[in-house]
Protein backbone atom coordinates (compact mmCIF):
# COMPACT_ATOMS: atom_id res chain seq x y z
CA UNK A 1 0.00 0.00 0.00
CA UNK A 2 2.58 2.77 1.11
CA UNK A 3 4.64 1.77 -2.19
CA UNK A 4 1.16 2.67 -4.10
CA UNK A 5 1.08 5.92 -2.09
CA UNK A 6 4.42 6.99 -3.28
CA UNK A 7 3.50 6.42 -6.86
CA UNK A 8 0.54 9.35 -7.32
CA UNK A 9 1.76 12.66 -7.69
CA UNK A 10 2.17 13.91 -4.36
CA UNK A 11 3.66 17.28 -2.73
CA UNK A 12 2.47 18.66 1.18
CA UNK A 13 1.05 21.77 0.77
CA UNK A 14 2.62 24.76 2.61
CA UNK A 15 1.28 27.45 4.42
CA UNK A 16 -0.19 30.53 2.60
CA UNK A 17 -0.53 33.69 4.20
CA UNK A 18 -2.39 36.88 2.35
CA UNK A 19 -1.22 40.25 4.19
CA UNK A 20 -4.37 42.49 4.86
CA UNK A 21 -4.61 46.05 3.34
CA UNK A 22 -7.49 46.77 5.10
CA UNK A 23 -7.37 45.00 8.66
CA UNK A 24 -5.98 42.72 11.40
CA UNK A 25 -8.15 40.73 11.36
CA UNK A 26 -7.44 36.75 10.00
CA UNK A 27 -9.29 34.72 8.76
CA UNK A 28 -8.69 30.58 8.58
CA UNK A 29 -10.44 27.40 7.43
CA UNK A 30 -12.69 25.44 10.57
CA UNK A 31 -10.38 22.34 11.08
CA UNK A 32 -10.92 19.61 8.80
CA UNK A 33 -7.76 17.36 9.45
CA UNK A 34 -6.32 18.72 5.66
CA UNK A 35 -3.57 21.13 4.99
CA UNK A 36 -5.39 23.84 4.54
CA UNK A 37 -6.07 23.87 8.88
CA UNK A 38 -2.91 26.00 8.11
CA UNK A 39 -3.81 28.39 5.61
CA UNK A 40 -4.37 32.47 6.70
CA UNK A 41 -6.37 34.76 4.86
CA UNK A 42 -7.28 38.68 5.09
CA UNK A 43 -10.80 38.54 4.09
CA UNK A 44 -13.91 36.45 4.46
CA UNK A 45 -14.83 33.92 2.01
CA UNK A 46 -14.54 30.43 1.10
CA UNK A 47 -11.65 27.93 1.41
CA UNK A 48 -10.14 27.06 -2.26
CA UNK A 49 -9.18 23.90 -1.00
CA UNK A 50 -12.25 22.33 1.06
CA UNK A 51 -15.05 24.44 0.19
CA UNK A 52 -15.37 25.41 3.59
CA UNK A 53 -16.79 28.67 4.95
CA UNK A 54 -13.89 30.76 6.44
CA UNK A 55 -13.86 32.32 10.20
CA UNK A 56 -11.83 34.53 12.58
CA UNK A 57 -8.89 33.09 14.19
CA UNK A 58 -10.42 34.61 17.55
CA UNK A 59 -14.19 31.95 16.43
CA UNK A 60 -11.99 29.44 15.70
CA UNK A 61 -10.16 29.60 19.15
CA UNK A 62 -13.79 29.40 20.58
CA UNK A 63 -14.29 26.18 18.75
CA UNK A 64 -10.59 24.70 19.44
CA UNK A 65 -11.74 22.15 21.97
CA UNK A 66 -15.25 21.61 20.60
CA UNK A 67 -15.41 17.81 18.39
CA UNK A 68 -18.56 17.71 16.79
CA UNK A 69 -21.21 15.18 19.20
CA UNK A 70 -23.72 13.25 17.54
CA UNK A 71 -26.73 11.02 19.88
CA UNK A 72 -27.64 7.86 17.60
CA UNK A 73 -31.46 7.14 19.13
CA UNK A 74 -31.82 3.62 18.75
CA UNK A 75 -34.98 1.40 19.53
CA UNK A 76 -35.84 -2.22 19.41
CA UNK A 77 -36.42 -3.22 15.69
CA UNK A 78 -33.83 -0.53 14.21
CA UNK A 79 -32.88 -1.55 10.72
CA UNK A 80 -28.88 -2.03 10.84
CA UNK A 81 -27.60 -0.52 8.03
CA UNK A 82 -30.03 2.01 8.60
CA UNK A 83 -27.59 3.41 11.68
CA UNK A 84 -24.45 1.23 10.81
CA UNK A 85 -23.53 3.17 7.59
CA UNK A 86 -23.72 6.34 8.58
CA UNK A 87 -21.97 5.34 11.67
CA UNK A 88 -19.05 4.39 9.53
CA UNK A 89 -19.32 7.69 7.96
CA UNK A 90 -18.97 9.81 11.36
CA UNK A 91 -16.58 7.57 12.85
CA UNK A 92 -13.96 8.28 9.87
CA UNK A 93 -15.10 11.59 9.99
CA UNK A 94 -13.81 11.54 13.83
CA UNK A 95 -17.44 12.94 14.96
CA UNK A 96 -17.76 11.64 18.62
CA UNK A 97 -21.12 9.04 18.30
CA UNK A 98 -22.65 7.45 21.20
CA UNK A 99 -26.06 6.03 21.07
CA UNK A 100 -29.26 6.15 23.17
CA UNK A 101 -32.60 4.64 23.91
CA UNK A 102 -35.13 5.05 25.90
CA UNK A 103 -33.50 2.29 28.69
CA UNK A 104 -30.50 1.01 28.71
CA UNK A 105 -31.96 -2.16 28.23
CA UNK A 106 -30.36 -4.42 25.45
CA UNK A 107 -32.17 -3.76 21.82
CA UNK A 108 -32.08 -6.77 19.22
CA UNK A 109 -31.67 -5.00 15.87
CA UNK A 110 -33.90 -7.19 12.99
CA UNK A 111 -33.81 -10.27 15.45
CA UNK A 112 -30.53 -10.54 14.86
CA UNK A 113 -28.16 -8.05 16.03
CA UNK A 114 -27.84 -6.99 20.19
CA UNK A 115 -26.49 -3.50 20.99
CA UNK A 116 -26.19 -2.16 24.54
CA UNK A 117 -26.98 1.60 24.44
CA UNK A 118 -24.62 4.39 25.85
CA UNK A 119 -27.24 6.31 27.80
CA UNK A 120 -31.19 6.59 28.07
CA UNK A 121 -33.18 9.28 27.59
CA UNK A 122 -33.27 9.92 31.83
CA UNK A 123 -29.62 10.47 31.50
CA UNK A 124 -27.91 10.92 27.82
CA UNK A 125 -25.81 14.11 27.38
CA UNK A 126 -26.20 17.00 25.06
CA UNK A 127 -25.38 16.45 21.56
CA UNK A 128 -24.61 18.71 18.44
CA UNK A 129 -26.47 16.24 16.04
CA UNK A 130 -29.65 13.85 16.85
CA UNK A 131 -30.28 11.32 14.47
CA UNK A 132 -33.13 8.86 14.39
CA UNK A 133 -33.59 6.04 12.09
CA UNK A 134 -35.60 3.08 10.86
CA UNK A 135 -37.11 -0.21 12.24
CA UNK A 136 -40.33 -0.63 14.30
CA UNK A 137 -40.50 3.62 13.81
CA UNK A 138 -44.10 3.52 14.20
CA UNK A 139 -43.96 1.95 18.34
CA UNK A 140 -41.17 4.01 18.91
CA UNK A 141 -41.66 7.50 17.76
CA UNK A 142 -45.25 7.42 19.31
CA UNK A 143 -44.41 6.98 22.68
CA UNK A 144 -44.97 10.66 24.61
CA UNK A 145 -41.55 10.20 26.72
CA UNK A 146 -39.65 9.57 23.54
CA UNK A 147 -41.12 12.49 21.17
CA UNK A 148 -40.77 15.10 24.43
CA UNK A 149 -37.19 13.99 25.19
CA UNK A 150 -36.31 15.04 21.22
CA UNK A 151 -38.45 18.26 21.78
CA UNK A 152 -36.60 19.49 25.27
CA UNK A 153 -32.66 19.10 23.54
CA UNK A 154 -31.14 21.95 23.59
CA UNK A 155 -29.00 23.53 21.32
CA UNK A 156 -29.01 21.00 18.24
CA UNK A 157 -27.27 22.09 15.55
CA UNK A 158 -28.17 19.48 13.21
CA UNK A 159 -31.31 17.06 12.74
CA UNK A 160 -30.64 13.89 10.60
CA UNK A 161 -32.64 11.01 10.41
CA UNK A 162 -32.62 7.62 7.56
CA UNK A 163 -35.42 5.94 6.20
CA UNK A 164 -38.34 6.05 8.81
CA UNK A 165 -36.49 7.81 11.47
CA UNK A 166 -38.11 10.50 9.50
CA UNK A 167 -41.64 9.79 11.60
CA UNK A 168 -39.09 10.91 14.86
CA UNK A 169 -38.70 14.48 13.15
CA UNK A 170 -42.39 14.91 12.05
CA UNK A 171 -43.87 13.84 15.16
CA UNK A 172 -41.80 16.04 17.52
CA UNK A 173 -42.72 19.26 15.00
CA UNK A 174 -39.27 19.71 13.92
CA UNK A 175 -40.33 19.32 10.13
CA UNK A 176 -43.08 21.75 10.26
CA UNK A 177 -42.57 23.63 7.32
CA UNK A 178 -40.03 21.86 5.88
CA UNK A 179 -39.36 19.57 3.39
CA UNK A 180 -38.06 16.00 3.57
CA UNK A 181 -38.23 12.22 2.62
CA UNK A 182 -38.07 8.57 3.71
CA UNK A 183 -38.63 4.89 2.76
CA UNK A 184 -40.49 4.51 -0.53
CA UNK A 185 -43.07 2.42 1.19
CA UNK A 186 -43.50 4.92 3.53
CA UNK A 187 -43.85 7.94 0.99
CA UNK A 188 -47.52 8.16 1.22
CA UNK A 189 -47.86 7.80 5.34
CA UNK A 190 -45.54 10.21 5.83
CA UNK A 191 -47.60 12.88 3.34
CA UNK A 192 -51.10 12.22 4.64
CA UNK A 193 -50.56 11.96 8.25
CA UNK A 194 -48.31 15.46 8.33
CA UNK A 195 -49.94 17.81 5.40
CA UNK A 196 -47.28 20.67 7.00
CA UNK A 197 -44.45 18.73 5.46
CA UNK A 198 -43.87 18.89 2.09
CA UNK A 199 -42.97 15.03 1.13
CA UNK A 200 -40.37 14.63 -1.29
CA UNK A 201 -40.93 11.37 -3.56
CA UNK A 202 -37.68 11.04 -5.53
CA UNK A 203 -34.77 12.46 -3.71
CA UNK A 204 -31.60 10.02 -2.11
CA UNK A 205 -32.08 13.15 0.54
CA UNK A 206 -33.49 16.66 1.33
CA UNK A 207 -31.05 19.04 3.05
CA UNK A 208 -33.38 21.68 4.89
CA UNK A 209 -30.18 23.68 6.13
CA UNK A 210 -29.88 22.04 9.34
CA UNK A 211 -32.63 18.86 8.99
CA UNK A 212 -31.07 16.34 6.36
CA UNK A 213 -33.88 13.44 6.15
CA UNK A 214 -32.86 10.70 3.67
CA UNK A 215 -34.78 7.62 2.04
CA UNK A 216 -34.09 4.21 3.32
CA UNK A 217 -31.08 1.65 4.43
CA UNK A 218 -28.04 2.61 1.91
CA UNK A 219 -29.12 6.32 1.23
CA UNK A 220 -28.07 6.93 4.86
CA UNK A 221 -24.73 6.72 3.64
CA UNK A 222 -25.52 9.29 1.38
CA UNK A 223 -26.81 11.80 3.74
CA UNK A 224 -24.22 11.31 5.79
CA UNK A 225 -21.21 12.37 3.48
CA UNK A 226 -23.34 15.10 2.29
CA UNK A 227 -23.34 15.91 6.28
CA UNK A 228 -19.27 15.58 6.55
CA UNK A 229 -19.22 17.73 3.23
CA UNK A 230 -21.02 20.61 4.68
CA UNK A 231 -19.11 20.75 7.72
CA UNK A 232 -15.61 19.26 6.53
CA UNK A 233 -15.43 20.17 3.19
CA UNK A 234 -16.26 17.79 -0.35
CA UNK A 235 -12.59 17.08 -0.07
CA UNK A 236 -13.14 15.19 3.03
CA UNK A 237 -16.51 13.69 2.11
CA UNK A 238 -14.39 12.15 -1.11
CA UNK A 239 -11.98 10.52 1.16
CA UNK A 240 -14.39 8.68 3.30
CA UNK A 241 -16.28 7.16 0.70
CA UNK A 242 -12.95 6.07 -0.83
CA UNK A 243 -11.77 4.38 2.38
CA UNK A 244 -15.29 2.86 2.73
CA UNK A 245 -14.65 1.62 -0.81
CA UNK A 246 -18.30 3.22 -1.27
CA UNK A 247 -18.38 3.33 -5.08
CA UNK A 248 -21.80 4.41 -5.55
CA UNK A 249 -21.48 7.77 -4.19
CA UNK A 250 -23.20 10.62 -6.28
CA UNK A 251 -22.43 13.44 -4.78
CA UNK A 252 -24.99 16.13 -4.30
CA UNK A 253 -27.35 13.48 -5.65
CA UNK A 254 -30.33 14.80 -3.25
CA UNK A 255 -32.28 17.77 -3.11
CA UNK A 256 -30.43 20.89 -1.34
CA UNK A 257 -32.70 23.46 0.10
CA UNK A 258 -30.31 25.57 1.74
CA UNK A 259 -27.33 28.18 0.55
CA UNK A 260 -24.16 26.21 2.19
CA UNK A 261 -24.43 23.97 -0.84
CA UNK A 262 -20.91 22.38 -0.42
CA UNK A 263 -20.56 20.75 -3.86
CA UNK A 264 -21.10 24.61 -5.63
CA UNK A 265 -17.37 25.52 -6.14
CA UNK A 266 -15.83 22.37 -6.43
CA UNK A 267 -14.35 21.91 -9.73
CA UNK A 268 -16.70 20.77 -12.66
CA UNK A 269 -15.29 18.13 -15.28
CA UNK A 270 -14.91 20.66 -18.09
CA UNK A 271 -11.93 22.37 -15.90
CA UNK A 272 -10.65 18.81 -15.14
CA UNK A 273 -10.04 17.27 -18.73
CA UNK A 274 -7.20 19.76 -19.37
CA UNK A 275 -5.16 17.13 -16.76
CA UNK A 276 -6.16 13.66 -18.00
CA UNK A 277 -3.43 11.87 -19.38
CA UNK A 278 -0.33 9.78 -19.31
CA UNK A 279 2.71 11.14 -17.62
CA UNK A 280 6.07 9.90 -16.47
CA UNK A 281 7.16 8.80 -13.40
CA UNK A 282 10.10 7.22 -11.79
CA UNK A 283 12.41 4.29 -13.06
CA UNK A 284 10.16 4.34 -16.37
CA UNK A 285 6.83 4.40 -14.31
CA UNK A 286 3.83 5.51 -15.76
CA UNK A 287 0.79 7.35 -14.28
CA UNK A 288 -2.71 7.89 -15.65
CA UNK A 289 -5.25 10.38 -14.86
CA UNK A 290 -8.79 10.34 -15.89
CA UNK A 291 -11.99 11.41 -14.82
CA UNK A 292 -14.34 9.37 -12.64
CA UNK A 293 -18.02 10.30 -14.60
CA UNK A 294 -19.77 9.91 -11.28
CA UNK A 295 -18.21 11.87 -8.68
CA UNK A 296 -16.88 14.43 -11.99
CA UNK A 297 -13.54 14.14 -9.90
CA UNK A 298 -9.90 13.42 -10.91
CA UNK A 299 -8.54 9.91 -10.11
CA UNK A 300 -4.65 8.76 -10.20
CA UNK A 301 -3.76 5.05 -12.03
CA UNK A 302 -1.31 3.08 -10.44
CA UNK A 303 -0.96 -0.72 -11.38
CA UNK A 304 -4.48 -1.15 -12.33
CA UNK A 305 -5.54 0.86 -8.56
CA UNK A 306 -7.62 3.95 -8.64
CA UNK A 307 -6.23 6.34 -6.05
CA UNK A 308 -8.68 9.83 -5.47
CA UNK A 309 -6.92 12.92 -6.85
CA UNK A 310 -8.30 16.37 -4.77
CA UNK A 311 -8.63 19.71 -6.39
CA UNK A 312 -7.16 22.25 -4.35
CA UNK A 313 -6.80 25.58 -6.67
CA UNK A 314 -5.53 26.46 -9.67
CA UNK A 315 -3.07 23.73 -11.28
CA UNK A 316 -2.77 22.27 -7.60
CA UNK A 317 -4.22 19.09 -6.62
CA UNK A 318 -3.37 16.97 -3.06
CA UNK A 319 -3.91 13.73 -2.74
CA UNK A 320 -4.86 11.09 0.30
CA UNK A 321 -1.98 11.02 2.27
CA UNK A 322 -2.04 15.21 1.71
CA UNK A 323 0.73 15.96 -0.20
CA UNK A 324 0.25 17.70 -3.63
CA UNK A 325 1.33 17.83 -7.24
CA UNK A 326 1.32 21.40 -9.75
CA UNK A 327 0.92 21.17 -13.01
CA UNK A 328 3.03 22.96 -15.93
CA UNK A 329 1.31 24.60 -18.87
CA UNK A 330 2.73 26.10 -21.95
CA UNK A 331 1.98 29.45 -23.25
CA UNK A 332 -1.27 27.89 -25.08
CA UNK A 333 -2.38 27.01 -21.32
CA UNK A 334 -2.05 23.17 -22.63
CA UNK A 335 -0.94 21.27 -19.40
CA UNK A 336 2.57 19.83 -19.96
CA UNK A 337 4.06 17.48 -17.21
CA UNK A 338 3.49 18.11 -13.40
CA UNK A 339 6.27 19.14 -10.38
CA UNK A 340 6.17 16.79 -7.62
CA UNK A 341 7.83 17.65 -4.06
CA UNK A 342 9.32 14.07 -3.43
CA UNK A 343 11.09 14.86 -6.40
CA UNK A 344 11.19 19.12 -6.50
CA UNK A 345 13.83 19.19 -9.55
CA UNK A 346 12.63 17.03 -11.78
CA UNK A 347 9.51 17.50 -14.39
CA UNK A 348 7.39 14.51 -15.09
CA UNK A 349 6.41 14.80 -18.79
CA UNK A 350 2.82 14.41 -20.05
CA UNK A 351 3.09 11.46 -22.43
CA UNK A 352 -0.35 11.51 -23.96
CA UNK A 353 -3.97 12.81 -23.90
Amino acid sequence: MQKLLVLLLLINISAISQPSATSNEIYVCPPCNSSCDDLKFDKPGICHHCNMELTTKKELQKLANKKMTIAFYLQPGIEVLDFAGPMEVFAYANFEVFTVSKTKEPIISQGILKILPDYSIANSPNADILAFFGGNSSSAFNDPKVIKWIKTQQNIEYHFSVCTGVFALAKAGVLDGKSATTFHNALNGLETNYPNITVIKDARFVDNGQVITTAGISAGIDGALHLVAKLQGFNEARKIAYHMEYDKWIPGEGVILSEDNPYKNYSDRTILEAYTGTYEYLDGAKVKLKINPREKALYAIVDDRNYPIFHVQNNTFMNLANHKITFIKDKNKKVTGYTSSQHPKTIFHKLSD
